[in-house]
Protein backbone atom coordinates (compact mmCIF):
# COMPACT_ATOMS: atom_id res chain seq x y z
CA UNK A 1 0.00 0.00 0.00
CA UNK A 2 1.29 3.44 -0.84
CA UNK A 3 0.38 6.81 0.54
CA UNK A 4 -0.03 9.96 -1.50
CA UNK A 5 0.71 13.24 0.23
CA UNK A 6 -0.79 16.22 -1.51
CA UNK A 7 -0.73 19.88 -0.68
CA UNK A 8 -3.19 22.48 -1.74
CA UNK A 9 -1.90 26.00 -2.05
CA UNK A 10 -4.02 29.08 -2.32
CA UNK A 11 -1.51 31.87 -2.93
CA UNK A 12 -1.77 32.88 0.45
CA UNK A 13 -3.15 29.47 1.24
CA UNK A 14 -1.26 26.20 1.24
CA UNK A 15 -3.26 23.04 1.80
CA UNK A 16 -1.24 19.82 1.94
CA UNK A 17 -3.20 16.60 2.14
CA UNK A 18 -2.26 13.12 3.17
CA UNK A 19 -3.95 10.40 1.18
CA UNK A 20 -3.75 6.70 1.86
CA UNK A 21 -4.67 4.66 -1.20
CA UNK A 22 -5.04 1.03 -2.01
CA UNK A 23 -3.61 1.96 -5.40
CA UNK A 24 -2.08 5.39 -5.77
CA UNK A 25 -1.48 7.08 -9.12
CA UNK A 26 1.56 5.57 -10.80
CA UNK A 27 3.37 8.88 -10.41
CA UNK A 28 3.02 8.31 -6.68
CA UNK A 29 4.97 5.07 -6.87
CA UNK A 30 7.92 6.25 -8.90
CA UNK A 31 10.08 8.10 -6.41
CA UNK A 32 12.90 7.26 -4.05
CA UNK A 33 11.63 7.10 -0.49
CA UNK A 34 14.95 8.42 0.77
CA UNK A 35 14.84 11.62 -1.25
CA UNK A 36 13.84 13.63 1.85
CA UNK A 37 14.48 13.41 5.56
CA UNK A 38 11.27 15.08 6.66
CA UNK A 39 7.64 14.28 6.23
CA UNK A 40 4.12 14.65 7.49
CA UNK A 41 2.68 11.25 7.84
CA UNK A 42 2.32 8.39 10.27
CA UNK A 43 2.42 5.67 7.64
CA UNK A 44 4.53 4.99 4.57
CA UNK A 45 4.56 7.94 2.17
CA UNK A 46 5.79 8.05 -1.40
CA UNK A 47 4.90 11.44 -2.71
CA UNK A 48 4.37 15.07 -2.04
CA UNK A 49 1.90 16.94 -4.20
CA UNK A 50 1.28 20.64 -4.00
CA UNK A 51 -2.01 21.33 -5.67
CA UNK A 52 -4.49 24.12 -6.11
CA UNK A 53 -2.59 27.36 -5.75
CA UNK A 54 -4.65 30.53 -5.42
CA UNK A 55 -3.71 34.16 -5.07
CA UNK A 56 -5.39 36.31 -2.44
CA UNK A 57 -5.23 40.02 -1.80
CA UNK A 58 -4.88 41.60 1.62
CA UNK A 59 -8.49 42.73 1.73
CA UNK A 60 -9.73 39.18 1.12
CA UNK A 61 -10.69 39.52 -2.54
CA UNK A 62 -9.18 36.78 -4.68
CA UNK A 63 -7.72 37.99 -7.95
CA UNK A 64 -5.97 35.51 -10.25
CA UNK A 65 -2.33 36.46 -10.69
CA UNK A 66 -2.20 39.34 -8.25
CA UNK A 67 -1.55 39.87 -4.55
CA UNK A 68 -1.61 43.18 -2.76
CA UNK A 69 1.42 43.57 -0.54
CA UNK A 70 1.63 44.68 3.05
CA UNK A 71 4.61 45.71 5.12
CA UNK A 72 2.93 45.45 8.50
CA UNK A 73 4.34 42.08 9.48
CA UNK A 74 7.44 41.24 7.53
CA UNK A 75 9.09 38.10 8.85
CA UNK A 76 12.74 37.44 8.13
CA UNK A 77 12.39 34.08 9.81
CA UNK A 78 8.75 33.54 9.06
CA UNK A 79 6.30 33.25 11.92
CA UNK A 80 4.84 29.77 12.36
CA UNK A 81 1.53 29.48 14.11
CA UNK A 82 -0.49 26.38 14.71
CA UNK A 83 -3.15 27.27 17.27
CA UNK A 84 -6.63 28.61 16.63
CA UNK A 85 -5.94 28.56 12.93
CA UNK A 86 -9.59 28.71 11.99
CA UNK A 87 -10.70 31.52 14.27
CA UNK A 88 -12.35 34.61 12.83
CA UNK A 89 -12.26 38.25 13.77
CA UNK A 90 -16.05 38.48 13.96
CA UNK A 91 -18.81 35.99 14.46
CA UNK A 92 -21.52 36.01 11.84
CA UNK A 93 -24.45 38.03 13.12
CA UNK A 94 -27.59 35.94 12.98
CA UNK A 95 -31.06 37.13 13.90
CA UNK A 96 -32.47 35.07 16.71
CA UNK A 97 -29.18 33.21 17.34
CA UNK A 98 -29.43 31.83 20.85
CA UNK A 99 -33.04 32.90 21.17
CA UNK A 100 -34.54 29.43 20.91
CA UNK A 101 -36.54 28.15 23.83
CA UNK A 102 -35.18 25.44 26.07
CA UNK A 103 -37.18 22.88 24.13
CA UNK A 104 -38.47 23.73 20.66
CA UNK A 105 -40.55 21.42 18.51
CA UNK A 106 -42.08 23.43 15.68
CA UNK A 107 -39.54 22.69 12.96
CA UNK A 108 -40.05 20.60 9.86
CA UNK A 109 -36.34 19.75 9.76
CA UNK A 110 -33.26 20.17 11.92
CA UNK A 111 -29.99 20.19 9.98
CA UNK A 112 -26.85 19.25 11.92
CA UNK A 113 -23.95 21.22 10.45
CA UNK A 114 -23.74 24.14 8.02
CA UNK A 115 -21.43 22.74 5.37
CA UNK A 116 -22.44 23.37 1.76
CA UNK A 117 -24.45 20.12 1.64
CA UNK A 118 -26.35 21.00 4.80
CA UNK A 119 -26.98 24.60 3.75
CA UNK A 120 -28.20 23.62 0.28
CA UNK A 121 -30.56 21.05 1.80
CA UNK A 122 -31.80 23.62 4.34
CA UNK A 123 -32.36 26.43 1.86
CA UNK A 124 -34.00 24.18 -0.72
CA UNK A 125 -36.43 22.98 1.96
CA UNK A 126 -37.04 26.52 3.19
CA UNK A 127 -38.03 27.81 -0.25
CA UNK A 128 -40.50 24.92 -0.52
CA UNK A 129 -42.20 26.22 2.62
CA UNK A 130 -40.53 24.15 5.34
CA UNK A 131 -39.40 25.69 8.62
CA UNK A 132 -35.79 24.64 9.11
CA UNK A 133 -33.29 25.00 11.94
CA UNK A 134 -29.57 24.66 11.14
CA UNK A 135 -27.27 23.91 14.07
CA UNK A 136 -23.59 24.84 13.66
CA UNK A 137 -20.91 24.00 16.22
CA UNK A 138 -18.60 26.79 15.08
CA UNK A 139 -19.21 30.57 14.91
CA UNK A 140 -19.54 30.86 11.13
CA UNK A 141 -21.17 28.72 8.41
CA UNK A 142 -19.48 26.77 5.65
CA UNK A 143 -17.60 23.87 7.21
CA UNK A 144 -14.92 22.80 4.72
CA UNK A 145 -16.04 25.63 2.45
CA UNK A 146 -15.71 28.21 5.21
CA UNK A 147 -13.12 30.88 5.90
CA UNK A 148 -11.15 32.55 8.63
CA UNK A 149 -9.63 35.99 9.04
CA UNK A 150 -6.27 36.94 10.46
CA UNK A 151 -4.29 40.17 10.41
CA UNK A 152 -6.25 41.65 7.53
CA UNK A 153 -6.24 38.47 5.45
CA UNK A 154 -9.23 36.29 4.64
CA UNK A 155 -8.35 32.65 3.96
CA UNK A 156 -10.41 29.80 2.50
CA UNK A 157 -10.08 26.82 4.81
CA UNK A 158 -10.71 24.22 2.14
CA UNK A 159 -12.35 24.41 -1.26
CA UNK A 160 -11.16 27.03 -3.73
CA UNK A 161 -11.74 25.40 -7.13
CA UNK A 162 -15.42 26.18 -7.55
CA UNK A 163 -17.25 23.85 -9.91
CA UNK A 164 -20.98 24.32 -10.43
CA UNK A 165 -20.69 28.10 -10.21
CA UNK A 166 -21.47 29.23 -13.75
CA UNK A 167 -24.52 30.85 -15.33
CA UNK A 168 -25.62 28.02 -17.63
CA UNK A 169 -26.70 24.41 -17.69
CA UNK A 170 -28.25 22.23 -14.98
CA UNK A 171 -25.05 21.36 -13.14
CA UNK A 172 -24.41 24.88 -11.88
CA UNK A 173 -25.77 23.79 -8.53
CA UNK A 174 -24.07 26.47 -6.42
CA UNK A 175 -25.50 29.20 -8.64
CA UNK A 176 -28.93 27.58 -8.45
CA UNK A 177 -28.77 27.22 -4.67
CA UNK A 178 -27.93 30.91 -4.26
CA UNK A 179 -30.59 31.98 -6.75
CA UNK A 180 -33.24 29.98 -4.89
CA UNK A 181 -32.84 32.30 -1.90
CA UNK A 182 -32.44 35.44 -4.00
CA UNK A 183 -28.65 35.66 -3.90
CA UNK A 184 -26.09 36.20 -6.63
CA UNK A 185 -22.34 36.61 -6.16
CA UNK A 186 -19.83 38.41 -8.33
CA UNK A 187 -17.25 35.97 -9.65
CA UNK A 188 -13.84 36.07 -11.33
CA UNK A 189 -13.25 33.45 -14.06
CA UNK A 190 -10.14 31.30 -13.71
CA UNK A 191 -8.31 31.10 -17.07
CA UNK A 192 -6.83 27.77 -15.98
CA UNK A 193 -8.25 25.21 -13.57
CA UNK A 194 -4.88 23.89 -12.47
CA UNK A 195 -1.29 23.83 -13.68
CA UNK A 196 0.20 20.34 -13.26
CA UNK A 197 3.93 20.02 -12.57
CA UNK A 198 4.67 16.30 -12.77
CA UNK A 199 7.73 14.03 -12.88
CA UNK A 200 9.90 13.93 -16.00
CA UNK A 201 9.34 17.70 -16.36
CA UNK A 202 5.78 17.15 -17.56
CA UNK A 203 3.92 20.45 -17.34
CA UNK A 204 0.24 20.60 -18.34
CA UNK A 205 -2.16 23.52 -17.98
CA UNK A 206 -5.88 22.80 -17.79
CA UNK A 207 -7.14 25.75 -19.80
CA UNK A 208 -10.70 27.00 -19.45
CA UNK A 209 -11.30 26.51 -23.16
CA UNK A 210 -11.59 22.80 -23.98
CA UNK A 211 -9.87 23.03 -27.36
CA UNK A 212 -6.91 24.83 -25.76
CA UNK A 213 -6.61 22.08 -23.16
CA UNK A 214 -6.77 19.32 -25.79
CA UNK A 215 -4.13 21.11 -27.86
CA UNK A 216 -1.92 21.36 -24.79
CA UNK A 217 -2.31 17.70 -23.86
CA UNK A 218 -1.93 16.30 -27.37
CA UNK A 219 1.20 18.41 -27.88
CA UNK A 220 2.72 16.52 -24.93
CA UNK A 221 1.43 13.12 -26.16
CA UNK A 222 0.99 13.40 -29.96
CA UNK A 223 1.04 9.61 -30.36
CA UNK A 224 -2.02 9.35 -28.07
CA UNK A 225 -4.16 12.02 -29.72
CA UNK A 226 -6.89 9.59 -30.78
CA UNK A 227 -7.05 8.01 -27.33
CA UNK A 228 -7.18 11.41 -25.63
CA UNK A 229 -10.09 12.51 -27.78
CA UNK A 230 -11.97 9.25 -27.19
CA UNK A 231 -11.51 9.26 -23.40
CA UNK A 232 -12.52 12.88 -22.90
CA UNK A 233 -15.24 12.34 -25.51
CA UNK A 234 -16.82 9.72 -23.23
CA UNK A 235 -16.56 12.19 -20.36
CA UNK A 236 -18.55 14.70 -22.42
CA UNK A 237 -21.18 12.06 -23.25
CA UNK A 238 -21.81 11.53 -19.54
CA UNK A 239 -21.65 15.24 -18.69
CA UNK A 240 -24.12 16.14 -21.43
CA UNK A 241 -26.53 13.46 -20.20
CA UNK A 242 -26.33 14.80 -16.63
CA UNK A 243 -26.56 18.39 -17.78
CA UNK A 244 -29.77 17.70 -19.69
CA UNK A 245 -31.67 16.43 -16.65
CA UNK A 246 -33.44 18.26 -13.86
CA UNK A 247 -31.46 17.08 -10.86
CA UNK A 248 -33.53 15.91 -7.90
CA UNK A 249 -33.61 12.91 -5.59
CA UNK A 250 -32.73 9.56 -7.14
CA UNK A 251 -34.68 8.04 -4.25
CA UNK A 252 -37.96 9.58 -5.45
CA UNK A 253 -39.63 7.31 -8.05
CA UNK A 254 -42.10 9.83 -9.47
CA UNK A 255 -39.19 12.08 -10.41
CA UNK A 256 -37.15 9.19 -11.82
CA UNK A 257 -39.94 7.89 -14.02
CA UNK A 258 -40.73 11.40 -15.21
CA UNK A 259 -37.11 12.00 -16.22
CA UNK A 260 -36.88 8.62 -17.92
CA UNK A 261 -39.93 9.25 -20.09
CA UNK A 262 -38.64 12.71 -21.03
CA UNK A 263 -34.96 11.76 -21.54
CA UNK A 264 -34.71 7.97 -21.93
CA UNK A 265 -31.39 7.93 -23.81
CA UNK A 266 -29.71 10.20 -21.27
CA UNK A 267 -31.00 8.15 -18.35
CA UNK A 268 -29.82 4.89 -19.93
CA UNK A 269 -26.42 6.46 -20.60
CA UNK A 270 -26.02 7.33 -16.90
CA UNK A 271 -27.23 3.89 -15.83
CA UNK A 272 -24.63 2.30 -18.12
CA UNK A 273 -21.76 4.29 -16.61
CA UNK A 274 -22.96 4.14 -13.00
CA UNK A 275 -20.86 1.05 -12.09
CA UNK A 276 -17.79 2.06 -14.14
CA UNK A 277 -14.57 3.84 -13.16
CA UNK A 278 -12.55 6.40 -15.08
CA UNK A 279 -9.33 4.39 -15.06
CA UNK A 280 -10.84 1.38 -16.81
CA UNK A 281 -12.29 3.56 -19.56
CA UNK A 282 -9.03 5.50 -19.97
CA UNK A 283 -7.17 2.22 -20.45
CA UNK A 284 -9.51 1.23 -23.28
CA UNK A 285 -8.07 4.04 -25.39
CA UNK A 286 -4.71 5.02 -23.89
CA UNK A 287 -1.54 2.95 -23.49
CA UNK A 288 1.17 5.47 -22.58
CA UNK A 289 1.84 4.97 -18.83
CA UNK A 290 2.84 8.61 -18.34
CA UNK A 291 -0.42 9.83 -19.85
CA UNK A 292 -2.40 7.36 -17.74
CA UNK A 293 -0.57 8.72 -14.71
CA UNK A 294 -1.61 12.24 -15.71
CA UNK A 295 -5.24 11.06 -15.76
CA UNK A 296 -4.61 9.52 -12.34
CA UNK A 297 -3.50 12.97 -11.15
CA UNK A 298 -6.61 14.53 -12.70
CA UNK A 299 -8.80 12.10 -10.77
CA UNK A 300 -6.72 12.47 -7.61
CA UNK A 301 -7.89 16.08 -7.34
CA UNK A 302 -11.50 15.01 -7.95
CA UNK A 303 -11.70 12.11 -5.52
CA UNK A 304 -8.36 11.77 -3.63
CA UNK A 305 -7.83 8.40 -5.31
CA UNK A 306 -6.49 7.33 -8.67
CA UNK A 307 -8.49 6.91 -11.87
CA UNK A 308 -9.06 3.18 -11.34
CA UNK A 309 -10.91 4.01 -8.12
CA UNK A 310 -12.71 7.15 -9.34
CA UNK A 311 -16.31 6.68 -10.55
CA UNK A 312 -16.60 7.70 -14.20
CA UNK A 313 -19.66 9.85 -13.51
CA UNK A 314 -17.80 11.87 -10.86
CA UNK A 315 -14.77 12.33 -13.09
CA UNK A 316 -16.92 13.42 -16.02
CA UNK A 317 -18.80 16.02 -13.97
CA UNK A 318 -15.57 17.74 -13.02
CA UNK A 319 -13.41 17.18 -16.11
CA UNK A 320 -16.09 18.72 -18.34
CA UNK A 321 -17.72 21.35 -16.12
CA UNK A 322 -14.39 23.21 -15.93
CA UNK A 323 -14.72 23.78 -19.69
CA UNK A 324 -18.52 24.08 -19.96
CA UNK A 325 -19.23 26.62 -17.25
CA UNK A 326 -15.65 27.13 -16.20
CA UNK A 327 -14.14 27.62 -12.77
CA UNK A 328 -15.42 30.87 -11.30
CA UNK A 329 -14.14 32.22 -8.01
CA UNK A 330 -16.43 34.36 -5.82
CA UNK A 331 -15.19 37.86 -5.09
CA UNK A 332 -14.45 38.06 -1.38
CA UNK A 333 -13.71 34.36 -0.97
CA UNK A 334 -15.44 30.99 -0.91
CA UNK A 335 -16.79 31.69 2.57
CA UNK A 336 -19.17 34.19 1.01
CA UNK A 337 -21.17 31.34 -0.51
CA UNK A 338 -22.03 29.88 2.88
CA UNK A 339 -22.72 33.32 4.35
CA UNK A 340 -25.08 34.12 1.47
CA UNK A 341 -26.92 30.81 1.84
CA UNK A 342 -27.20 31.34 5.62
CA UNK A 343 -28.62 34.84 5.12
CA UNK A 344 -31.00 33.52 2.47
CA UNK A 345 -32.17 30.86 4.91
CA UNK A 346 -33.08 33.58 7.42
CA UNK A 347 -34.89 35.55 4.75
CA UNK A 348 -37.09 32.49 4.17
CA UNK A 349 -38.17 32.50 7.82
CA UNK A 350 -35.92 29.65 8.99
CA UNK A 351 -33.13 29.82 11.56
CA UNK A 352 -29.47 29.03 12.10
CA UNK A 353 -27.91 28.68 15.52
CA UNK A 354 -24.13 28.95 16.05
CA UNK A 355 -22.08 27.52 18.93
CA UNK A 356 -24.67 24.74 18.90
CA UNK A 357 -22.86 21.48 19.55
CA UNK A 358 -25.13 18.51 18.86
CA UNK A 359 -24.20 15.55 21.04
CA UNK A 360 -27.08 13.17 20.36
CA UNK A 361 -29.88 12.46 17.93
CA UNK A 362 -33.05 11.75 19.90
CA UNK A 363 -35.02 8.65 18.90
CA UNK A 364 -38.57 7.81 19.93
CA UNK A 365 -39.92 4.40 18.96
CA UNK A 366 -37.09 4.05 16.47
CA UNK A 367 -37.79 7.40 14.77
CA UNK A 368 -35.50 10.45 14.78
CA UNK A 369 -37.47 13.26 16.41
CA UNK A 370 -34.85 15.78 17.49
CA UNK A 371 -31.39 16.47 18.90
CA UNK A 372 -29.74 17.19 22.21
CA UNK A 373 -27.13 19.95 22.51
CA UNK A 374 -24.09 19.97 24.77
CA UNK A 375 -25.77 22.62 26.94
CA UNK A 376 -28.67 20.27 27.63
CA UNK A 377 -31.25 21.81 25.31
CA UNK A 378 -33.49 19.46 23.36
CA UNK A 379 -34.78 20.59 19.98
CA UNK A 380 -37.45 18.68 18.07
CA UNK A 381 -38.54 18.43 14.44
CA UNK A 382 -40.39 16.18 12.04
CA UNK A 383 -37.08 15.13 10.47
CA UNK A 384 -33.36 15.32 11.24
CA UNK A 385 -30.72 15.83 8.53
CA UNK A 386 -27.11 15.13 9.47
CA UNK A 387 -24.38 16.98 7.60
CA UNK A 388 -21.86 15.09 9.73
CA UNK A 389 -20.19 12.12 8.08
CA UNK A 390 -22.03 8.82 8.22
CA UNK A 391 -19.27 7.57 10.55
CA UNK A 392 -19.91 10.39 13.02
CA UNK A 393 -23.68 10.26 12.58
CA UNK A 394 -23.93 6.59 13.48
CA UNK A 395 -20.82 6.29 15.63
CA UNK A 396 -21.20 9.42 17.80
CA UNK A 397 -24.60 11.06 17.42
CA UNK A 398 -26.34 7.68 17.69
CA UNK A 399 -23.84 6.15 20.05
CA UNK A 400 -25.12 2.99 21.67
CA UNK A 401 -27.58 2.24 18.88
CA UNK A 402 -27.09 -0.87 16.77
CA UNK A 403 -25.37 -0.01 13.51
CA UNK A 404 -27.86 -0.59 10.65
CA UNK A 405 -26.87 -3.22 8.11
CA UNK A 406 -26.61 -0.69 5.25
CA UNK A 407 -24.21 1.47 7.29
CA UNK A 408 -22.16 -1.57 8.18
CA UNK A 409 -21.97 -2.46 4.48
CA UNK A 410 -20.97 1.12 3.63
CA UNK A 411 -18.10 0.94 6.11
CA UNK A 412 -16.95 -2.34 4.57
CA UNK A 413 -16.64 -0.67 1.18
CA UNK A 414 -15.36 2.79 2.22
CA UNK A 415 -12.90 4.16 4.74
CA UNK A 416 -12.30 7.73 5.91
CA UNK A 417 -9.90 9.60 3.66
CA UNK A 418 -6.92 10.86 5.69
CA UNK A 419 -6.54 14.51 6.59
CA UNK A 420 -3.93 17.08 5.55
CA UNK A 421 -1.61 19.82 6.71
CA UNK A 422 -2.66 23.37 5.82
CA UNK A 423 -0.37 26.35 5.42
CA UNK A 424 -1.92 29.78 4.93
CA UNK A 425 0.47 32.57 4.00
CA UNK A 426 0.42 36.21 3.06
CA UNK A 427 3.30 37.18 0.76
CA UNK A 428 4.52 40.30 -0.97
CA UNK A 429 3.02 40.78 -4.40
CA UNK A 430 6.32 41.20 -6.23
CA UNK A 431 7.32 37.57 -5.72
CA UNK A 432 4.33 36.40 -7.78
CA UNK A 433 4.44 37.04 -11.54
CA UNK A 434 1.31 38.71 -12.91
CA UNK A 435 0.61 35.73 -15.19
CA UNK A 436 0.84 33.17 -12.39
CA UNK A 437 -1.73 30.39 -12.70
CA UNK A 438 -4.16 30.30 -9.80
CA UNK A 439 -3.83 26.62 -8.87
CA UNK A 440 -0.80 24.38 -9.06
CA UNK A 441 -0.25 20.68 -8.49
CA UNK A 442 3.37 19.67 -7.87
CA UNK A 443 4.34 16.04 -7.35
CA UNK A 444 7.66 15.07 -5.70
CA UNK A 445 9.21 12.39 -3.52
CA UNK A 446 8.87 12.43 0.29
CA UNK A 447 9.64 10.00 3.10
CA UNK A 448 7.50 9.62 6.23
CA UNK A 449 8.01 11.12 9.71
CA UNK A 450 5.75 11.68 12.62
CA UNK A 451 3.65 14.63 11.54
CA UNK A 452 3.21 16.32 14.90
CA UNK A 453 6.95 16.46 15.55
CA UNK A 454 7.74 17.47 12.00
CA UNK A 455 4.99 19.99 11.22
CA UNK A 456 7.22 23.05 11.36
CA UNK A 457 10.01 21.27 9.50
CA UNK A 458 7.62 20.21 6.76
CA UNK A 459 6.32 23.74 6.38
CA UNK A 460 9.91 24.87 5.88
CA UNK A 461 10.48 22.15 3.30
CA UNK A 462 7.32 23.11 1.43
CA UNK A 463 8.41 26.73 1.27
CA UNK A 464 11.83 25.65 -0.01
CA UNK A 465 10.29 23.52 -2.75
CA UNK A 466 7.94 26.27 -3.81
CA UNK A 467 10.74 28.79 -3.85
CA UNK A 468 12.90 26.53 -5.98
CA UNK A 469 10.13 25.29 -8.30
CA UNK A 470 7.76 28.21 -8.75
CA UNK A 471 8.47 31.46 -6.88
CA UNK A 472 12.08 32.60 -6.35
CA UNK A 473 12.33 34.88 -3.32
CA UNK A 474 9.18 33.49 -1.71
CA UNK A 475 10.67 32.94 1.74
CA UNK A 476 11.86 36.51 2.18
CA UNK A 477 8.51 37.85 1.00
CA UNK A 478 6.34 36.11 3.62
CA UNK A 479 4.49 38.62 5.78
CA UNK A 480 2.19 36.14 7.53
CA UNK A 481 2.09 32.38 7.96
CA UNK A 482 -0.06 29.97 9.90
CA UNK A 483 -0.06 26.18 9.95
CA UNK A 484 -2.93 23.83 10.77
CA UNK A 485 -2.74 20.08 11.31
CA UNK A 486 -5.38 17.34 11.05
CA UNK A 487 -6.14 18.06 14.71
CA UNK A 488 -7.03 21.62 13.72
CA UNK A 489 -9.47 20.37 11.11
CA UNK A 490 -10.95 17.93 13.61
CA UNK A 491 -11.39 20.68 16.20
CA UNK A 492 -13.11 23.24 13.99
CA UNK A 493 -14.92 21.05 11.48
CA UNK A 494 -15.94 18.27 13.89
CA UNK A 495 -14.64 15.55 11.59
CA UNK A 496 -12.96 12.54 13.16
CA UNK A 497 -9.17 12.86 12.75
CA UNK A 498 -9.79 15.78 10.38
CA UNK A 499 -10.88 13.39 7.63
CA UNK A 500 -12.37 14.62 4.35
CA UNK A 501 -14.82 12.29 2.72
CA UNK A 502 -14.94 8.56 1.99
CA UNK A 503 -12.31 6.59 0.12
CA UNK A 504 -12.90 3.09 -1.31
CA UNK A 505 -11.05 0.27 0.42
CA UNK A 506 -10.44 -1.33 -2.97
CA UNK A 507 -11.55 -0.75 -6.54
CA UNK A 508 -15.24 0.19 -6.34
CA UNK A 509 -17.94 -0.48 -8.91
CA UNK A 510 -18.39 3.14 -9.84
CA UNK A 511 -20.99 4.81 -7.63
CA UNK A 512 -22.97 1.67 -6.84
CA UNK A 513 -21.72 1.50 -3.26
CA UNK A 514 -22.44 5.11 -2.31
CA UNK A 515 -25.48 5.49 -0.04
CA UNK A 516 -28.10 8.13 -0.75
CA UNK A 517 -29.79 10.47 1.73
CA UNK A 518 -32.29 8.19 3.47
CA UNK A 519 -31.11 5.94 6.29
CA UNK A 520 -32.46 2.85 8.00
CA UNK A 521 -33.76 5.10 10.79
CA UNK A 522 -37.13 6.66 10.07
CA UNK A 523 -36.95 10.44 9.99
CA UNK A 524 -33.13 10.56 9.77
CA UNK A 525 -31.33 11.64 6.59
CA UNK A 526 -27.68 12.18 5.76
CA UNK A 527 -26.19 14.78 3.43
CA UNK A 528 -22.66 15.70 2.37
CA UNK A 529 -19.55 13.99 1.08
CA UNK A 530 -20.26 10.55 2.55
CA UNK A 531 -23.46 10.39 0.51
CA UNK A 532 -24.00 9.93 -3.23
CA UNK A 533 -22.28 11.25 -5.33
CA UNK A 534 -19.33 11.88 -2.96
CA UNK A 535 -16.65 14.51 -2.44
CA UNK A 536 -16.33 17.99 -3.88
CA UNK A 537 -18.40 21.17 -3.78
CA UNK A 538 -20.55 20.30 -6.78
CA UNK A 539 -21.11 16.78 -5.42
CA UNK A 540 -22.18 17.87 -1.93
CA UNK A 541 -24.44 20.54 -3.44
CA UNK A 542 -26.05 17.78 -5.52
CA UNK A 543 -26.43 15.76 -2.33
CA UNK A 544 -28.16 18.72 -0.69
CA UNK A 545 -30.60 19.16 -3.57
CA UNK A 546 -31.46 15.44 -3.55
CA UNK A 547 -31.90 15.37 0.22
CA UNK A 548 -34.23 18.38 0.23
CA UNK A 549 -36.41 16.81 -2.46
CA UNK A 550 -36.69 13.49 -0.62
CA UNK A 551 -37.41 15.15 2.74
CA UNK A 552 -39.96 17.52 1.16
CA UNK A 553 -41.80 14.53 -0.29
CA UNK A 554 -41.77 12.76 3.08
CA UNK A 555 -43.23 15.74 4.97
CA UNK A 556 -45.89 16.45 2.37
CA UNK A 557 -44.35 19.35 0.42
CA UNK A 558 -43.78 17.27 -2.74
CA UNK A 559 -45.78 14.51 -4.38
CA UNK A 560 -44.92 10.98 -3.37
CA UNK A 561 -46.06 7.39 -3.83
CA UNK A 562 -45.47 5.30 -0.68
CA UNK A 563 -45.76 2.00 -2.55
CA UNK A 564 -43.32 3.04 -5.27
CA UNK A 565 -41.03 4.59 -2.64
CA UNK A 566 -40.72 1.33 -0.76
CA UNK A 567 -40.02 -0.63 -3.94
CA UNK A 568 -37.38 1.85 -5.16
CA UNK A 569 -35.59 1.97 -1.80
CA UNK A 570 -35.40 -1.84 -1.75
CA UNK A 571 -34.02 -1.83 -5.30
CA UNK A 572 -31.39 0.80 -4.48
CA UNK A 573 -30.41 -1.12 -1.36
CA UNK A 574 -29.94 -4.27 -3.40
CA UNK A 575 -27.82 -2.44 -5.99
CA UNK A 576 -25.50 -1.20 -3.23
CA UNK A 577 -24.86 -4.77 -2.16
CA UNK A 578 -23.35 -5.42 -5.62
CA UNK A 579 -20.53 -2.89 -5.04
Amino acid sequence: MSLGFSSTLQLCSFRPRIHNHAKAPSFLNSHNLNSMNSGFCNTTSKCLCFNLLRIASLDGNKIPGKVKSTSRKVNKGFLLRSKSVLSVDKEVAVEGNGGLSRESSNFDAIVIGSGIGGLVAATQLAVKGARVLVLEKYVIPGGSSGYYQRDGYTFDVGSSVMFGFSDKGNLNLITQALAAVGCKMEVIPDPTTVHFHLPNNLSVRIYREYNDFISELTSKFPHEKEGILKFYGECWKIFNALNSLELKSLEEPLYLFGQFFQKPLECLTLAYYLPQNAGDIARKYIKDPELLSFIDAECFIVSTVNALQTPMINASMVLCDRHFGGINYPVGGVGGIAKSLANGLLDQGSEILYRANVTNIILENGKAVGVRLSDGRKLFAKTVISNATRWDTFGKLLKGEKLPDEEENFQKVYVKAPSFLSIHMGVKAEVLPLDTDCHHFVLEGLSPKDYEAKKAMLADEIISRLEKKLFPGLRSSITFMEVGSPKTHRRYLARDKGTYGPMPRSTPKGLLGMPFNTTAIDGLYCVGDSCFPGQGVIAVAFSGVMCAHRVAADIGLEKKSPVMDAALLRLLGWLRTLA
